[in-house]
């Protein structure tokens, strides 16, 4: 006797299902599982702190940045402190001079990813923290982050980003926390941020001249290297509140692309002989940013055909419609009560993602962005 017709649409329901969560709950239980009842070391102050350079590539962030190297020199690191700001525009140069900061002012703009490179290799010390222009440093960041590097098997250490005006992305990053505990709790993470990130300048290569997200390609290139990634959650990164709904979504899908091309040169890494390696791109990144929100769209258009004999369906349809009504309401500048307000988030994110994937499928490769002058 065959199956009901919508028996096989029933089964195919559930898979797209489990797929769209699959970054969100299916990692998340194997992550925990592994580190079940393992604890990162977290490390003492060292008998004699080492010498840090903080490097700032900034462009067009003359109005900012000497407020970033007073507040890098506020932030109580006991070891000596060098600011090496790589202006790559003739404004902001002029402002950091006004510092005592080292500048290195490029004959053209290079873009980001390679004016970490400019910098890392004018950098005189062997700890080196990558930290953005339009952000503060919370209390005794660099000293937290500088202590891992007692252990000689460290290669980088990452700190935690806060964001000053969240707008609905508290559970995110609580989420990002978690796993990046637990990634350390097993030896490593690939959960780094540009915004602070410490890196050992002997265990450095260069980032290649077609990447752009700089943090991404540091990760895995170090790990596969076998340099380990501390995590500090103690370190914190608090960035300004977010910038107008266009700015945000250029920023966010630019970023996704940049990923995706960083895994695509690195997809060798996909190996199971990658190990926990592979585990963590396809886990923390790779199906959040792809396989998950192409299966909740395939899964949003199965409910769409199936709605009129479906309750289960027409109530996520109503969900999603609901979520799409929050998001636009967030987006106007309102604020949402809680549960609200993390729905439209994790709606926003999604589409994102596939926002970023039509940019990576189209070869949309930005090296250098345009952005307003701070």
């Amino acid at each position: 006797m065959s199956s009901p017709p919508h028996r096989p649409r029933g089964r195919l329901a559930a898979l797209l299902a489990i797929s769209t969560l699959g970054g969100h709950l299916v990692y998340p239980g194997v992550l925990g599982a592994l580190a079940r009842g393992r604890r990162s070391v977290r490390p003492g102050e060292p008998e004699a702190w080492p010498a840090l350079t903080v490097l700032v590539p900034a462009y067009r962030e003359a109005g900012v940045i000497a407020e970033k190297v007073a507040d890098l020199r506020a932030n109580g690191y006991p070891g000596e402190l060098e600011v090496l700001v790589v202006a790559d525009d003739a404004d902001t140069a002029k402002a950091a001079r006004t510092t005592d900061a080292r500048v290195i002012q490029p004959n053209g703009r290079l873009g980001k990813a390679q004016a970490v490179n400019a910098g890392m290799a004018e950098a005189r010390t062997d700890i080196v923290v990558l930290n953005d222009a339009n952000n503060r440093l919370g209390p005794g960041a660099l000293a937290l982050v500088a202590r891992h590097f007692e252990n000689p098997g460290i290669g980088a250490v990452a700190g935690e980003k806060v964001e000053a005006d969240a707008g609905g992305e508290e559970l995110y990053w609580r989420f990002e926390s978690w796993l990046k505990r637990r990634e350390w709790a097993l030896g490593t993470t690939i959960g780094v941020t540009g915004e602070l990130l410490a890196v050992r300048r002997a265990a450095w290569e260069p980032i290649p001249a077609d990447i752009s997200s700089d943090d991404l390609w540091i990760a895995l290139d170090l790990n596969e290297r076998g340099h380990a990634i501390a995590y500090e959650p103690g370190a914190r990164s608090i960035d300004p509140p977010a910038g107008s709904p266009r700015e945000r979504w250029e920023r966010r899908t630019r970023m996704v692309a940049g990923s995706l091309f960083v895994f695509w040169r690195k997809r060798h890494l996909l190996s199971p002989s990658a190990g926990i390696l592979a585990l963590q791109i396809v886990g923390h990144r790779l199906w959040r940013s792809t396989v998950g929100p192409l299966s909740h769209l395939a899964l949003l258009g199965l409910s769409l055909l199936t709605m009129r004999r479906s309750r289960l369906a027409r109530a996520l349809v109503v969900g999603h419609v609901a979520g799409g009504a929050a998001l636009v309401w967030r987006e106007s500048g309102r604020r949402l009560p809680g549960p609200l307000a993390g729905g439209a988030q994790a709606l926003y994110l999604q589409v994102v993602a596939l926002g970023g994937v039509l940019r990576f499928v189209r070869g949309d490769r930005v090296l250098q962005w345009s952005k307003r002058a701070r």
